[in-house]
């Protein structure tokens, strides 16, 4: 090739020599020495070459040995061991090898009722015909031919066996099978598989690989009722916990944490594992993961702490966690509240709440001092902070203060103002729950009820939150926190702020709530505050049109009796008044009473009666 190229004799420029150069500028030497790259270069597409030319031969090969096996484990009329075995290894190098639709190929050669067989006869071949199975199902395409076959049934019985790898095997073609499968899962479980798969776990609890086909099928069959009906009756709460205890990685703890939350969902299993002391093991673990950064250990610190708060909502586990205030779960979700974990905030605060549902524990709870960490935890959380978190905390304070006791104690602690800090929040979440607390710190509380009813910021909020036309929740809450500071505190202060901020034609529109109990509050308050300051409410009564209101609720033949009682109620105090006498007789509402006098209530005719002399009498 050299003796081909172009000679010229002028100065190298790599070593300077005159001399015969190729190219006009390199000597024959430099020439030789700088070609030794492109040699390389070639040496290495050669090898490639090389390779391909291989590999195609040993595909080419290893198809040609699959075709021949598939062909004479077909025509075999008698399972000889000796005979099959060398044929089966071929079949289960192609898919160990993964070799492109090896398990198509064997579906289509019509092999599978023989696998099948093998099964059955319980011979020296089965381990290797279930691991063959196992890697096959692999390809979700091959299951349902599987399923026809009779694989399934043919595997089911090795679940007895002794051989730890019989086992294994078996449990991963069952799995693989049966894995998206309603049916083919319910009829494992009618088969029995439950308890056997808790009993292995029991058996070889260091096996690892064996442990984890058992969890998995668990995790896969969890969520059928049937499943969990057959786990009662089974110790697989003890054998979860040792499992979570030495789970080798967070993979192992994801699947088992799964299977808990599944099963918790049980009321008789909720009360297993509480008694068995899952809710412990879950904290504990919690309290080991701590200050990891790493995501998947704060992923297992999200599912184990959600799932303590599932298992809190069966009332026998709850109490038995809550330990009058001493349980190791109580104690830990305490520690919770105060975490830089937003996710164990969060669970704590939404714990409190569940805890929270009796009256006994929220005034023990009270006593060991609980309520100063959730307002420190939802003042962390006003400017830009978790929603959820400032939710859970309101709800957990909401139901500390449903106990009369409680609601004095919280009051003089100042938990009103603490939580008012809330008010500037745009979440109609938090609004709605905000509101809702307020109203039941109000509740039965008269100076709390006048301490916020003339907080004219708290009333300007109220009556914005009265006009949510997106969010009937708050706009519902907003009405009721009103008509609530007016039956509460009875206060002519407060019914006259009520007035001044427009607050009147709410309570009116309230009382046409599709809600009887809305209803209800309404018309008391308006009556309430008609008896305080008939003159402050008399616009308001006139522009809002109240009266005819009032007598189509008398005379609705659905109406609801103690509505009607209610706005009787209200219609006996503003005749009562004497200044809205002519008002009432305009819209001829003797005529509604009379009807009522005749009603199947005695109490509504009784009033309607009353009414209807008072009337009588004013004019």
């Amino acid at each position: 090739m050299l003796s081909r190229l172009p000679l010229i004799a002028r100065s190298c420029v790599s070593c300077s020599l005159i001399t015969l150069c190729v190219l006009k500028s390199t000597c024959v030497s430099c020439f030789l020495v700088g070609s030794s790259s492109i040699v390389m270069s070639i040496v290495v597409v050669a090898c490639l070459v090389i390779a391909l030319i291989t590999s195609a031969t040993s595909v080419e090969y290893l198809q040609n040995s699959l075709n021949e096996a598939l062909k004479a484990i077909s025509v075999s009329t008698e399972l000889i061991e000796e005979e099959l075995k060398p044929h089966l290894d071929t079949v289960l190098t192609a898919l160990l090898e993964k070799k492109k639709d090896a398990a198509a190929e064997i579906v289509r050669s019509g092999i599978l009722p023989t696998l099948a067989q093998a099964l059955r006869s319980r011979s020296s071949l089965s381990c290797q015909v279930a691991l063959l199975v196992a890697e096959m199902a692999r390809e979700a395409a091959v299951r349902e031919p599987c399923i026809e076959a009779g694989l399934v049934k043919a595997l089911v019985p090795h679940l007895n066996s002794s051989d730890q790898e019989m086992l294994l095997n078996t449990g991963r073609a069952i799995g693989r099978i049966c894995f998206d499968n309603t049916h083919q899962q319910d009829q494992l479980v009618q088969s029995g598989v439950i308890p056997r798969l808790v009993s292995i776990m029991k058996e070889y609890p260091d096996n690892d690989p064996l442990v984890n086909v058992c969890l998995l099928a668990l995790c896969n069959l969890a969520d059928l009722e049937c499943a969990r009906q057959a786990l009662v009756e089974q110790d697989v709460a003890n054998t979860l916990i040792l499992q979570l205890k030495r789970a080798p990685d967070a993979e192992r703890r994801h699947v088992i944490l799964e299977i808990l939350g599944s099963l918790g969902e049980s009321d008789a299993l909720k009360l297993q594992f509480s008694e068995s002391g899952v809710p412990e093991a879950l904290s504990l673990m919690i309290r080991d993961l701590q200050g990891h950064s790493d995501p998947h250990d704060l992923c297992s610190i999200k599912i184990a702490s959600n799932l303590i708060v599932s298992l809190l909502l069966g009332d026998e586990s709850m109490q038995k966690c809550f330990g009058e205030g001493s349980g190791v779960v109580y104690q830990d979700i305490l520690s919770w509240l105060q975490s830089s974990n937003t996710q164990l905030q969060l669970s704590g605060a939404l714990a409190i709440a569940n805890f929270a549902r009796n009256d006994s524990n929220c005034v023990k709870m009270l006593d060991l001092g609980v309520v100063p960490h959730i307002l420190t935890l939802m003042e962390q959380h006003v400017d830009e902070g978790d929603v959820s978190v400032q939710h859970a905390g309101l709800s957990a304070l909401r139901n500390l203060a449903i106990p009369a006791t409680n609601k004095v104690r919280m009051l003089e602690d100042g938990v009103t103002e603490r939580i008012k800090s809330l008010l500037r929040t745009d979440m109609p979440p938090v609004q709605f729950k905000l509101l809702g607390t307020l109203r039941m710190m109000v509740d039965g509380q008269e100076g709390a009820a006048l301490k916020l009813g003339r907080d004219a910021v708290l009333l300007a909020r109220i009556m914005e939150w009265c006009e949510a036309k997106d969010h009937a929740g708050v706009r519902g809450e907003a009405s009721r926190l009103l008509a609530a500071l007016i039956r509460h505190s009875r206060s002519p202060e407060v019914v006259r702020a009520v007035a001044r901020t427009d607050g009147v034609r709410h309570l009116i529109s309230m009382a046409t709530s599709e809600h009887v109990i809305m209803q209800n509050e309404a018309l008391v308050a308006l009556a309430i505050a008609s008896a305080i300051d008939i003159e402050s409410m008399r616009d308001p009564f006139s522009e809002a049109e109240l009266l005819p209101m009032l007598k189509n609720m008398l005379d609705d033949p659905v109406g609801a009796v103690e509505v009607k009682f209610s706005a009787l109620g209200l219609i006996c105090t503003l005749a009562n008044s004497g200044v809205m006498t002519d008002e009432l007789n305009s819209v001829n509402i003797k005529e509604s009473l009379n009807k009522l006098t005749d009603d199947s209530s005695s109490k509504l005719a009784t009033q309607a009666s009353s009414i209807l002399t008072l009337l009588s009498d004013s004019s």
